[in-house]
């Protein structure tokens, strides 16, 4: 399977969350860690944002 790298901007523009949000929700595991790229830039693996994003549905669905 191959595992593809996205950005800060890409997993806000996915996900509809504001940087802080992101990291505050990784702060209490309930959001897929970061990847460190380089010793200052990171990103994320988009099928675990996909998962996370396919969760939130599940979720909301189960509830109604």
């Amino acid at each position: 399977m191959n595992k593809r790298i996205i950005r800060l901007a890409d997993v806000i523009h996915k996900t509809g969350m504001c940087r802080a949000s992101i990291y505050k929700e990784m702060a209490e595991n309930r959001f897929p860690k970061n990847v460190k790229l380089t010793s200052v830039a990171v990103g994320w693996i988009e099928s675990e944002i996909d998962e996370w994003i396919e969760s939130r549905i599940l979720t909301r669905n189960n509830n109604n």
